[in-house]
């Protein structure tokens, strides 16, 4: 059967084909024509080759993706897998075929191609596990360590925990699950938002893959077969959050160089040796590579590989030496073993065996089927070790940081028919070091439990839930003697506020302009302003190691401790309201707080103008509501995260479930999908999904 390609009156992709191998090949086709140019840009993200048309400011990454050697990981995961699951790297390999069929097409299409000066490459059967990896490499947040290496060093191990927060950096996610007792049919929903960066193109692909096998809507990540994290087959549905858990280790190395001479095989020049935890000096793989860059001179990258990992930061002769330990480059698996038995997953039981061969990111797994059936469990890979290695970079030369063995992922319950994630400490608490506030998985338990039979229809309205439980920290500080006339006046503003950070909200400007004022000013203090002056590591980290917005998401820890390196709290806060006090009066919080998405390809020159962000649209919520429109307190109100999809499940009927992206299907400036689905997203409404055949819009065969 030739695989046939339909589209709902939003666009979205609806494939269907007689062999899943079929399928793959036509879905890689399809987004290479709806996606080139985003195919394009993280496959080479993934190989370390994008300076080479998207200029200096790509350089950082390559020279990342380089030396963490993710190009070879993911070759090395794919030679595995064809060994371990020859039938999964087989449908692999179709939709890489798809791909390359499609990227001409789709390059066509894209002005991109022409403004940046690439010209579409081909892609190799290992590709897409470099996409998934180059995606989620930084998921685990490994380089909080650094973070917390300069806290130690600047002011102790006890103020490692004032800055224990959900960081820069990190994603999260939303995600609850309503058993049959709770809802109108008595089947389950599922309904959540995972929280990323927003990127335009988006960073999830609404798509439909039907075969005899199995008929699946839901959340591709575009570049890789199958859907992976979100997902209905009609007879069971899953979605996933970021269990928030660490399973990457950075190491102190200690290298010499050595006469080559006196090294077998150093294939000539100066040679590297480790120290290993025997206190053996070993050979170490070294060698150089070359990052291209457009309109710039090369970049010469020196890539060592220790016995623990790939070296990152700093090399041969530098002072400071650290390595990256990550599971895929140890175990070669990425984990692309349960794809396919995910698509075929007929009950909650098939769901659960195919997300034991998860690898990363590690997540949290909430699962339903039609016959009652739940689940709740944490899936992926997280090495059993020391403790000081999950908090720390810990000495490559000394004993008992090494890797032992695998932990068992634990699973979690359901109670009174509910089941809420939100990167809070859950299941995966024994896992991890630092998790997201429990405000948002609060607010959304308090939801819940405020409704007696829920609906499909009903989720749309907690996914836009805009309350600030954190907000308490900072009005509870707000004084009430000493305070000028006008500052008492905001104050007491302040006081009646609902808390809610609603776009059109004046009071919700207010707060926000007192949050940053404070935060700047707890930055500036000189018992913290020790740590404004990162350490020289390369600037793919730095998110981590910035001040500013490190006091921002910590800001209730450093309110609410109970002392905090003698500076008066009250006196900063109260400053603060008059520093606003004495501005002209604010507007509204969606006159600042507007989206801020990433694109690969700033001040383009080709169809569609660049937008600047006053250009984009106003957003209600904030960093721990459940509408997270994450913004930096103190240096900017624009959201560059939030909610890159939204999605209901219902058991009950598939053709209940929802589900919005933040922009649209097509990739293309100015396609009529490009931008289409944007004002439901900011509105908060989801468009159905379409499983009627006969509803749908035949657009070709894929021959």
């Amino acid at each position: 059967m030739t695989a046939e390609i339909y589209r709902d009156t939003w666009g979205i992709p609806h494939l269907r084909a007689g062999r899943a191998r079929e399928l793959a090949h036509a879905q890689g086709r399809v987004t290479a024509r709806d996606r080139a140019w985003q195919l394009e840009v993280e496959r080479h993200r993934s190989q370390g080759t994008s300076a080479a048309f998207l200029g200096a400011e790509s350089v950082g990454w390559d020279r990342f993706a380089r030396q963490a050697r993710l190009d070879d990981t993911a070759r090395r995961c794919f030679e595995a897998l064809e060994e371990r699951d020859p039938e999964t790297a087989a449908w692999v390999v179709a939709y890489v075929d798809g791909v390359n069929a499609g990227l001409a097409e789709g390059a066509a299409r894209a002005p991109e191609f022409a403004a940046s000066g690439l010209t579409p490459g081909r892609w190799e059967p290992w590709s897409p596990l470099g996409v998934w990896l180059g995606t989620h490499i930084l998921f685990a947040g490994f380089p909080a360590k650094l973070w917390r290496e300069e806290v130690v060093r600047r002011l102790g191990a006890d103020a490692v925990g004032l800055f224990a927060m959900d960081g820069p950096g990190t994603a999260g996610s939303n995600g609850w699950l309503v058993s049959g007792e709770r809802t109108a049919t008595g089947q389950a929903v599922i309904a959540g938002d995972p929280h990323r960066f927003i990127e335009d193109p988006g960073v999830y692909q609404q798509i439909r893959l039907s075969c005899p096998e199995f008929d699946v809507v839901g959340l591709a990540v575009p570049g890789v077969p199958g859907i992976a994290h979100f997902a209905h087959t009609g007879t069971v549905a899953w979605a996933i959050t970021n269990a928030m858990a660490d399973y990457q280790d950075l190491y102190r190395e200690r290298l010499r160089l050595v006469d080559a001479a006196d090294v077998e095989d150093s294939g000539g020049g100066a040679a590297v040796e480790a120290l290993d935890p025997d206190g053996v000096w070993r050979t170490t793989a070294r060698h150089l590579e070359r990052v291209e860059v457009a309109g710039g001179e090369p970049v010469d990258v020196e890539v060592i590989e220790t016995a623990r990992g790939p070296v990152v930061i700093g090399g041969a002769g530098t002072e400071e030496c650290i390595s990256l330990r990550y599971p895929p480059r140890v175990t070669r698996d990425l984990g692309f073993g349960a794809l396919l038995p995910l698509l075929r997953a007929r009950r909650v039981a098939d769901v659960d065996r195919a997300f034991d061969a998860w690898a990363e990111p590690v997540n949290v797994v909430q699962a339903a089927d039609t016959e009652g059936g739940v689940l709740h469990r944490v899936a992926g890979r997280v090495p059993v070790r020391g403790t000081a290695g999950r908090t720390r970079v810990v000495p490559a030369w000394e004993a008992g940081h090494e890797w032992t063995g695998w932990h068992e992922m634990p699973y979690g319950t359901v109670e009174d028919g509910l089941a809420v994630m939100a990167n809070q400490r859950g299941p995966a608490a024994p896992l991890g070091v630092e998790f997201a506030p429990p405000h948002r998985a609060a607010r959304i338990r308090q939801l819940l439990d405020a409704g007696a039979k829920w609906t499909a229809a009903d989720m749309p309205a907690i996914h836009m839930d805009t309350h600030l439980a954190s907000a308490a920290a900072l009005l509870d500080r707000l004084p009430a003697p000493e305070l000028s006339s006008t500052a008492a006046g905001l104050r007491n503003q302040l006081l009646l506020w609902d808390r809610h950070m609603d776009a059109d909200s004046g009071t919700a400007a207010v707060y926000a302009q007192v949050r940053g004022a404070v935060v700047r000013r707890l930055a500036a203090h000189p018992a913290l302003a020790v740590l404004a002056e990162p350490p020289a590591h390369p600037a793919v980290f730095l998110p981590w190691l910035a001040l500013t917005p490190r006091v921002a998401f910590a800001l209730e820890n450093l309110l609410t401790a109970r002392e905090l390196y003698g500076i008066d709290r009250d006196d900063v806060v109260r400053a603060a309201v008059e520093e606003v006090a004495a501005r002209p009066a604010s507007r509204t919080w969606g006159d600042t707080h507007r989206l801020a998405p990433w694109r690969a390809l700033t001040g383009a020159a080709y169809d569609e103008p660049a937008r600047e962000p006053a250009h984009e649209p106003a957003l209600s919520g904030d960093n721990d509501c459940v509408l997270s429109t994450s913004s930096v307190p103190g240096l900017t109100d624009l959201s560059a995260r939030g909610s890159a999809a939204r999605y209901v499940w219902d058991l009950a009927d598939r053709a209940n479930s929802l589900w919005v992206v933040p922009f649209g299907a097509d990739g293309v400036p100015g396609a009529a999908h490009q931008r289409d689905q944007l004002p439901l997203w900011i509105r908060g409404d989801l468009a159905p999904v379409t499983t009627d055949w006969n509803k749908l819009t035949k657009e070709s065969d894929d021959d």
